[in-house]
Order: C-alpha cells, then sequence, then structure tokens
C-alpha cells in the first residue's frame, strides 16, 4: 500500500480510533527502552565506564550528574529538529519510523562499547531518534480523532501517559539488575532489543493510522501567521516556567540516585539497589492516573472550575515538599546518620503527583492549543521545557563543580537551592495563569471552531 493510499482524516466515528492501540504498544515499549538505557546512566557512568585500554576509567559524581542532565537536555532539544521534519516535509509517521531506526542505532552502540567513545556515540544517536520521535509521536495520538470523537482525547492521552509508566515501572526495576548481574553490555542491550520490537509494532500499524500529510508551505504559512504567533505567545510563559520543574524532577534519576547510596535501602523485606528506586515514579503514575481523573479532580471541580492551567498550578506548589524531604534526608547522611529509603519513596509521592498534574495536562493543553498544521511543531517546543530544564541542572552542576571533583554547592544547600527555585515558579505561575485564554484546534473541526 503506498502512502498516497492511507486515510489522511480522522473517520467520522464516536468510538476509540483502531489505531490507537499500535500507538499504545509502540509507546510501552519504546519507553521501557529509554527508561531502561536511563536508569542505569549514572550507576554505569560512575562505576563500570572503561577507558580505551581496558581498564575502569569512572566519572566523579559531578561529572556523572553533567553528563546525565546535559543527555537528557539534548533528548527534548530534537524535538523542535523532528516536529519540523514531521510538519513541514516528511509527515508524522515517516519521521517516526526512520528516526527509530537510528534510536536502535544508539542503543546498538552502549551495548558494544562500554569506553567513553561508545558512550558519547550511543547517548548522541539516542538524543537524536529519541528527541526526534517524541513531539511526532504526541501529536500522532491526537491526529487519530476527529469531530466526532474528540471527546475520547483526554482519556486516550491518559492511556498514553499510562503505558509510558507501565514500560518505564518494568524497565527501571529490570535494568538495574541486569547491570548488576549481567554487565553494561546485557543491561544496555535489552532495552534496544525492545526499541526494536516498538518500531516493528508501529509499522504494523501503519493501515489503521490516519496519515496527517506535513503541512509544507502552508505549516510555515501558519507558524508565522497570527493564529501562529497567538498559540506562542500564550504557551511560551507557561514552557518557561515548566522547565523550572523539571530543573528538579529529572533529578530523581542523578542526585537522588547518588544519595541513595549512602541510605538504607532495606525496605518492604528486600534489599533495592539504589537505581531501582526510582520505579516508584512510574508505578505511582499508574495509580494517580486513574485516581485522579475519576475521583481527585471531579471532587475539586466541585468546589471551583479545574482547568488545565489551574491542574498545573497545584502541581506547581504540590512539587515543593519533595526536594525539602531529600534536603531532610541530606541533612542526616551528613550528621553520620543512615536514613531509611522509605523518606524517598515519600518524595516519589509528591514528585509524582506533581507530574501527573503538570506533564499529562500539558501534553493534552498543547496539543488542543496549536494549529492543525503546528501540532508537532507546538509538541516539540512543550518538551524543550524538559531540555531547559536539564539544561538549567547541567550548567548549574558545571559551574559549582570544584576542579579537585568537589562542589561549591554541598549536601542540604543544594537541595534547598533547587526548593527556593520551584517555590519562586509557583508563584509566578498564578500570576500567567490568570493570563492564559484557552483554545481548541481538533483536525476535521471547522476552522471557526479553533477560535477562542
Amino acid at each position: 500500500m503506498s502512502e498516497a493510499n492511507y486515510k489522511t482524516t480522522p473517520p467520522p466515528i464516536d468510538t476509540m480510533p483502531k489505531g490507537v492501540s499500535y500507538i499504545v504498544g509502540n509507546e510501552a515499549a519504546e519507553r521501557f527502552s529509554y527508561y531502561g538505557m536511563r536508569t542505569i546512566l549514572v550507576i554505569f557512568m560512575t562505576k563500570y565506564l572503561m577507558s580505551s585500554g581496558g581498564g575502569i576509567d569512572p566519572m566523579s559524581e559531578t561529572e556523572a550528574k553533567k553528563w546525565y542532565h546535559l543527555f537528557l537536555s539534548s533528548v527534548y532539544f530534537f524535538p523542535v529538529i523532528g516536529a519540523i521534519l514531521s510538519d513541514w516535509i516528511w509527515g508524522k509517521y515517516r519521521t517516526i519510523l526512520w528516526l527509530s531506526v537510528v534510536y536502535c542505532l544508539g542503543h546498538l552502540a552502549l551495548a558494544l562499547d562500554e569506553t567513553r567513545l561508545g558512550l558519547s556515540i550511543g547517548l548522541g544517536l539516542i538524543a537524536i531518534g529519541s528527541g526526534g520521535i517524541k513531539p511526532c509521536v504526541s501529536a500522532h495520538v491526537g491526529d487519530q480523532f476527529g469531530e466526532s470523537n474528540k471527546h475520547l482525547i483526554s482519556r486516550v492521552f491518559g492511556w498514553f501517559y499510562w503505558s509510558i509508566n507501565f514500560g518505564a515501572f518494568i524497565s527501571t526495576l529490570l535494568t538495574p539488575w541486569l547491570l548488576d548481574r549481567f554487565g553494561p553490555h546485557i543491561a544496555f542491550g535489552v532495552p534496544g532489543l525492545l526499541m526494536l520490537i516498538a518500531t516493528w509494532v508501529f509499522w504494523l500499524g501503519r493501515k489503521e493510522f490516519v496519515h496527517i500529510p506535513p503541512g509544507g508551505k502552508a505549516f510555515l504559512e501558519e507558524a508565522l501567521g497570527p493564529r501562529g504567533i497567538k498559540s506562542l505567545a500564550s504557551l511560551v510563559p507557561i514552557y518557561l516556567l515548566i522547565s523550572i520543574f523539571w530543573a528538579l524532577y529529572d533529578q530523581s534519576g542523578s542526585s537522588w540516585v547518588l544519595q541513595a547510596n549512602n541510605m538504607d535501602l532495606n525496605f518492604l523485606g528486600h534489599k533495592w539497589l539504589a537505581s531501582q528506586v526510582q520505579a516508584m515514579n512510574p508505578i505511582l503514575v499508574l495509580i494517580y492516573i486513574p485516581l485522579f481523573t475519576y475521583v481527585l479532580y471531579p471532587w475539586i471541580n466541585s468546589f471551583f472550575p479545574l482547568s488545565s492551567v489551574r491542574k498545573m498550578g497545584l502541581g506547581f506548589f504540590v512539587m515543593l515538599p519533595s526536594f525539602l524531604i531529600i534536603a531532610f534526608v541530606e541533612s542526616g547522611i551528613q550528621a553520620g546518620q543512615t536514613p531509611s529509603i522509605a523518606w524517598h519513596i515519600l518524595a516519589y509521592v509528591f514528585l509524582t503527583a506533581a507530574e501527573v498534574m503538570i506533564y499529562q495536562t500539558g501534553l493534552e493543553l498543547t496539543y488542543t492549543q496549536a494549529p492543525n498544521t503546528m501540532k508537532s511543531f507546538l509538541m516539540s517546543l512543550y518538551l524543550l521545557t524538559v531540555s531547559l530544564g536539564n539544561f538549567i541542572t547541567g550548567f548549574i552542576n558545571g559551574f559549582i563543580a570544584n576542579p579537585d571533583g568537589t562542589s561549591k554547592l554541598e549536601g542540604v544547600s543544594y537541595y534547598l537551592f533547587f526548593s527556593g527555585l520551584m517555590a519562586v515558579a509557583a508563584v509566578a505561575f498564578i500570576f500567567v495563569a490568570k493570563r492564559f485564554k484557552e483554545t481548541s484546534y481538533i483536525q476535521g473541526a471547522p476552522e471557526a471552531e479553533g477560535n477562542p
């Protein structure tokens, strides 16, 4: 079947589109591969990294944190490139398929070469592949819906996010065990295999998907026209503040893991690996999504209308206790104590609640606020908040690093600094949210319905 014969508009149905199951299945496998690799990255760099001569050549903790956050910054920068290719030239389907191959090659490099060269090549290819497909996959989900079933979009973005965290949960438990038991080749190889499966599942769904053609010249006209500029102007202030959330959130995979090495890892009759504790995040997401959707949000909505930006504003304040708990744990470690890893689990309760309120809500908000020819591009700018947040964290860790590998901002003061940064962002978000007016653009809907 040639590309010209694929469906290019959503069918007039009021049920869930058939292509959604392939996208959700693809996303679960892809997220297994990404989070599996990412979960062990700091441990690999500080304990397993090899020199070109064959000996162990680990990084310092400060250097590893800088590499980790600059990698994440790169992953979430490349969505801009992927979105331009998708919305302007290739379309979402071909962009996702071709960049998934690049993604697979990155996993292969990590699995085969344990040196800094292999690390650099592998992380570079994964940043291009994973980053490039991110905005396209999210927008591709929304493209399957038309005017007659747009009421299901919110539900499917919940499923989509649920599949992300299902894959992340399994890989976060399994991959550290593979690294500990079998070493880096197997630990990085298994996520690579899952990415290959994800690519195959996505290809299987090609006949069921709605393939929205690339916008070409219309994309540029829309992006530079009144509607595109208006959408950007309304969303960018929100995005800038969300980047501060990510500056804290992604430290759960770096500074929190390093802190866990100095804690009592025995909990619920099991001794956890330091990097395995991250599994609390996806398992809590799996619990929170239905709990928030069917219980918490309707309950809050009975007191006052709970718009998207209000959900996100609540998330900013819910995020604060997570880092204050980590600062409390650090004070105990500095005092010579060995705090229980249960404190990290409590911190994840708050961090994950904030993530669901901010990130999941932001996916849906970005899709509905984007004009139809700019879906991937606006989604890429939303994902750029993760890049900016990790760049901020990577820059700060580079700035405070001393030549001997120590830090100018040690211990409790490090976590209190980021807590203060989050508090400022939370207050600022209140004023930004008050000025925000929601719009709705849905594929197949009359253009007039895209106006406020």
